[in-house]
């Protein structure tokens, strides 16, 4: 078991600030077509990211942590044993996911490819 890369993902009020605030960092934003610097993007660090998004329908304000990792099944095994209680899992653009809920109310998901993308 071993963690790939994070992902760090904010939707908010703020996503252009936050935009503009990654970028004075230094940080570059990701150009694509799925990624329009008026409405928020990604900054690309190595193999991890940070996402800025705007909140509205279908995307509810909050923060969330996304762990990249080489076999989410066996994450989420462990995760049972030691206690926690992950949901899913569910399969989107490529990737198997499972979400947990840690301290707080603070959201973790942690994910990995799936085999042929």
């Amino acid at each position: 078991m071993k963690v790939l890369s994070l992902r760090y993902c904010t939707i908010s009020q703020e996503s252009e600030a936050l935009f503009q605030f990654y970028q004075a960092l230094g940080l570059t934003p990701k150009t694509d077509s799925e990624s329009d610097a008026q409405q928020g993007g990604i900054f690309l660090a190595g193999d991890s990211w940070i996402e800025v998004w705007p909140d509205g329908e279908g995307m509810p304000a909050g923060t969330m942590l996304q762990l990249v990792v080489d076999d989410a099944d066996a994450f989420a095994a462990r995760a049972k044993e030691q206690g926690l209680n992950p949901q899913g899992p569910m399969e989107a653009h490529g990737e198997k996911i499972y979400f947990v809920e840690g301290p707080g109310g603070f959201p973790v998901s942690f994910q990995s490819t799936v085999s042929g993308h």
